[in-house]
């Protein structure tokens, strides 16, 4: 069966988790990422460049109704001057085009609704794809919270940045364009004016833009820092409360939240010096030409180029429609900001080294699970140690034969899981070699390695679903009496028939209404109905009552009878029947031999034992 539960040798040299807040300490320039934005793009540049041109028909139906506007205004010559026909007409045209327009901008909506969230959706689907293929390494140092707030908040908060993005920049950048062609067509002198004092707006919005970018970064560290801390706090309640430190938490989480605040206030501070920049600007441009155009229609009056009235007012409207986007522009670039920022984070997860290819260290020659497998185990020199500063495990040797059951014994922190993690290829080893009937593991994919391997840990994982869906995990095509044999072997066939719906009752990813040892008999369980080649029995019994775990242990001696099986167990009474006894300390087998011949040797196994028996 395969198990994806990270383990961990406690007090074995594991590099301690790293905060959120040096996580993002690398992270590259915005162009970097804006470059990468741009790649993930690429596959939908033909709904972008539809957007483009129905935005590009959108906004010209827009433009074309303040002409026509001005077209009627000039219809109107005075009391009894008035073109009724003309004006009719000129305003069926109006209701047309504003129907097109309203059309043309739903069109633009779905489009643009299509674009970003597929985009977010291969994002997300391609930081999942890559956690999966990262070493355990990686989520050893870094908390589970943050990991978490990069692939959900980050890429929440970009997906806002690239949607606002595309509703209102494309648009606004044609409108801009647009307007400046119909000024020009109807009188360029004023064109001209709104265009000298254009650069203004651009001028403070790349300067308040160069100054947000870092505030969003610090803001999404401080908010990934706050989901770990929140996610750390909701799985250790019982200790929280247990040990009287809600008060303390409390402080913790309010010190962090005041982080955030600041930060926060910070980025909103400079991103809203955006839009009254740009509306000072607007209206400087908007009174040039008022004052200009009512200078022209008083200069030309009369003249055969006279300056209409109907003119004017659709200048006014164009100056108007040229300013507006500017503020939407600005409002989007700091958006933007802010999404580039969530996207860094993202970015930084997706280039953490994955786990090295399954020919980078061997011949990956084997990819196919070994069949049928003997389960003779050699390790052969072995050297391994997580912090490469300090040693841990050193030229380490040992056979287990077909079918043994070996049993791993030291104190806290000797290397014992640390072994296991070697066995299961959770790690690769720094020198020597690890062979399973004759074939080095490295030579091997992880999957067919982990396909000979069954697995039973101290640290019990269930998943979201019903009993029966978590018993045939490694299993699926169980049928339901083979379930139900396994859980009787395992003992946990009464306590289930007791629950609401039996095997059908749903239960959440921490057991629910169950008790540790309940949720330890369904892992049990889940590994007798597997009845994989070899097996991994990580103190699989820790949490059962002593009469249980009595039964239990007569069942696995039936269950790996036949089977090369490796024991970590604390409890040294559980462990007597083991062919063989690995003693470690410091990382290195001190003592090996049976139960017997331990004792009768009179060594540090021997005072292991007689400790635990001393009364």
């Amino acid at each position: 069966m395969k198990k994806g539960s990270r383990i961990k040798d406690q007090g074995s040299g594991v590099t301690p988790v790293r905060s959120s807040a040096g996580a993002a300490s690398h992270i590259g320039p915005a162009s970097g990422t804006m470059k990468r934005v741009l790649s993930l793009l690429r596959p939908y540049a033909w709904l972008i460049v539809l957007s483009i041109l129905f935005s590009a028909a959108a906004v010209a139906m827009t433009l074309y109704i303040p002409v026509l506007v001005g077209r009627a205004i000039d219809r109107i010559l005075g009391p009894g001057q008035v073109d009724f026909g003309a004006i009719g007409t000129i305003l069926a045209k109006i209701a047309v085009f504003a129907a097109l327009t309203a059309l043309v901008q739903w069109l633009i909506s779905v489009l643009n609704n299509k674009v970003a969230f597929t985009v977010v959706r291969d994002l997300r689907d391609r930081a999942f794809r890559h956690l999966q293929r990262l070493p355990l390494s990686y989520l050893d140092q870094n908390s589970v919270g943050s990991v978490v707030s990069r692939i959900i908040t980050d890429v929440d908060q970009f997906s806002d940045g690239l949607l606002l993005g595309f509703t209102q920049l494309f648009t606004g950048v044609i409108t801009i364009l647009g307007t400046l062609g119909f000024m020009l067509s109807i009188k360029p002198l004023i064109a001209l004016i709104v265009i000298v004092l254009t650069p203004l707006s651009f001028v403070m919005a790349k300067f308040i833009a160069s100054h947000t970018h870092s505030y969003f970064l610090e803001q999404s560290k401080t908010r990934a820092e706050q989901t770990a801390f929140v996610d750390e706090l909701l799985g250790s309640q019982k200790v929280v409360k247990a040990f009287g430190r809600e008060s303390r938490c409390v402080e913790d989480f309010d010190a962090i939240n005041e982080r955030l605040e600041k930060t926060s206030l910070k980025a909103i501070f400079f991103s809203s010096l955006t839009n009254p920049c740009t509306r000072f600007v607007n209206s400087v441009v908007y009174a040039a030409v008022v004052l200009a155009g009512a200078l022209l229609c008083v200069s030309t009056a009369g003249t055969a180029a006279a300056f209409t009235v109907g003119s004017l007012s659709a200048l006014l409207a164009y100056a108007n429609q040229y300013t507006k986007p500017f503020n939407e522009i600005s409002g989007v670039v700091t958006e933007f900001q802010n999404a580039l920022a969530c996207a860094s984070r993202i970015f930084e997860l997706m280039d953490e080294p994955a786990e090295a290819p399954e020919n980078a260290v061997g011949g990956g020659v084997l990819d196919a699970p070994l069949t049928p497998v003997r389960g003779e185990v050699q390790m052969e020199n072995v050297s391994f140690s997580y912090d490469k500063s300090k040693s841990l495990i050193e030229n380490l040797s040992f056979t287990a034969k077909p079918g043994q059951r070996i049993a791993i014994v030291g104190p806290t922190g000797c290397g014992k899981t640390t072994l296991i993690n070697l066995l299961m290829r959770f790690y690769d080893v720094d020198g020597g070699a690890i062979r399973v009937d004759g074939n080095d593991i490295r030579d091997m994919s992880r999957a067919a390695l982990r396909s000979g391997y069954g697995m039973v840990l101290q640290d019990t994982w269930l998943r979201s679903g019903t009993i029966r869906e978590n018993l045939t995990l490694g299993k699926p095509e169980a049928t339901d009496e083979e379930v139900e044999a396994a859980c009787r072997a395992a003992h946990a066939h009464s306590f289930i028939r007791l629950l609401p719906q039996g095997y059908d009752t749903y239960i959440t990813e921490d057991g629910g209404m169950l008790s540790q040892g309940q949720k330890q008999l369904l892992c049990i369980a889940r590994i007798m109905l597997c009845l994989p080649p070899m097996l991994i029995l990580d103190e699989a019994t820790s949490s059962i009552d002593t009469r249980t775990e009595i039964r239990i242990q007569k069942a696995f001696a039936k269950m790996m009878r036949g089977r090369t099986s490796f024991i970590v167990a604390h409890r040294l009474s559980t462990i007597r029947e083991a062919d063989a006894i690995l003693v470690m300390k410091d990382g290195k087998v001190i003592e090996i031999g049976t139960h017997d011949e331990l004792l009768a040797a009179g060594g540090f196994y021997a005072n292991l034992y007689n400790s635990q028996f001393a009364n």
